[in-house]
């Protein structure tokens, strides 16, 4: 059951990511602009938020906050104790140069922890949701399977994918403990692999595709829907300390529970640097 949610409030959230995904699949880009050194938003982006935004406006009202990544002027703090939380275009980078790996993302929060969360990646012809309580699921090829994250025992076993390296100010610092992070993974992981959009990277854990993913930031519209759906499929998310992911964490590791710690050992290694 959804706990103490009402159900509906899921549904909402599929029919605004659906909204979403349409426009993603089938609309033009539009003008590309330069947000900051290296990070775009494109004419799409913001359409997509205007639009899941004013479906969300119509099918709950005003006692919903929303936090949007695109800045267009619409955002609504009222206090509320529940927020929407978008990214119209998780991955727009992969979006701009024709790479699938791209999806809108949109979570809702209640007292500032992620409880329903869908991740649309109409490119791949796949949806994900999760609502607590409920199970995570994905929904490819007409046909909707429960989610399970990996069991893997061991870091040497896995397949573990990275954030992007950073860009913008402070950019060589932040790097620096990236690429250490890097070279950890890549001397004891079985793979590791960048996919460009934290989205999917937490789908992706959530599916058992991958089995862990380590982002050493966090901006809560690209990270909130994905953390529900594996906690959804008995994995676990935490921050680099190892206390539970909040949306204001710094950091996000999302994996199954058997390689938590061994991976924040490798985490913490390069920490210093």
């Amino acid at each position: 059951m959804l706990e103490d949610l009402d159900p509906e409030l899921l549904q909402i959230a599929r029919a605004g990511v659906a909204a979403g995904a349409r426009l993603l699949r089938t609309a033009e880009t539009g003008t590309i602009r330069s947000k900051d050194d290296r990070d775009f938003v494109t004419d799409l982006d913001m359409r997509i938020q205007d639009t899941v935004q004013a479906f969300l406006d119509d099918a709950t009202g005003p006692g919903f906050d929303f936090l949007g990544e695109e800045d267009t002027g619409s955002s609504s703090e009222t206090g509320s104790r529940w927020r929407w939380i978008l990214d119209p275009i998780d991955g727009t980078s992969n979006f701009i140069h024709g790479i699938p790996l791209c999806a809108v993302s949109l979570a809702l929060a209640r007292d500032e922890v992620p409880v329903i969360g869908v991740i649309g990646a109409p490119l791949l012809g796949t949806e994900y949701y999760a609502a607590r309580g409920a199970g995570a699921y994905v929904v490819a090829d007409h046909f909707t399977r429960r989610l399970h994250a990996s069991t893997t025992e061991s870091v040497a076993g896995a397949v573990v994918s990275i954030g992007d390296y950073a860009t913008g100010a402070g950019a060589a610092a932040k790097n620096a403990r990236r690429l250490a992070l890097t070279t950890e993974l890549a001397a004891h992981a079985e793979r590791v692999r960048m996919l460009g959009t934290a989205a999917l990277d937490l789908a992706w854990v959530a599916q058992g595709r991958t089995d862990a993913c380590v982002l050493l930031s966090n901006k809560p519209w690209d990270t909130a829907a994905g953390v529900t759906l594996v906690r959804e499929a008995d994995g676990r998310v935490v921050d680099a300390d190892g206390a539970d992911y909040r949306l204001d964490s710094t950091s996000v590791i999302a994996s199954g529970h058997r390689i938590t710690s061994d991976l924040l050992a490798l985490i913490d290694a390069p920490a210093t640097v």
